[in-house]
């Protein structure tokens, strides 16, 4: 029996933020053991504490980017990339990236997600 990949669930209706969430499952996949977490508004990617979390931004806002990936780094890291960068605790920078198709979870996507990964240790 198959299980539906709960990240593809949460975007269901929407092909564009289906087809993201795909990605990044697949990139954390690879990663290493994590636990999955659907809420109504995200869904997390945990270890001790979670490292990644994507959400539909048009749930809250008006947008048309089908996804954002909001990543947990020990540090703060400069792009052009970020659509917003908050500081939310002493130990966390929460990093939010616009996501339109699969292909922009590119190398440097997988590496802000590994070094989260570790960091959720």
């Amino acid at each position: 029996m198959v299980t539906e990949n709960p990240a593809v669930q949460f975007f269901a209706g929407r092909p564009d933020g289906s087809a993201v969430a795909a990605e990044v499952s697949r990139v954390v996949s690879a990663l290493g053991p994590h636990d999955v977490r659907v809420s109504r508004s995200q869904v997390a990617f945990r270890r001790r504490t979670g490292f990644a979390y994507l959400w539909r931004p048009g749930q809250y806002v008006a947008s048309d980017v089908p996804a954002v990936l909001s990543i947990a780094l020990p540090r703060e890291v400069a792009s052009p990339r970020w659509k917003e960068v908050v500081h939310p605790s002493a130990r966390a920078w929460m990093h939010h990236l616009e996501l339109r198709t699969p292909c922009e979870v590119d190398a440097e996507v997988r590496d802000w997600l590994g070094e989260a990964y570790d960091a959720a240790g």
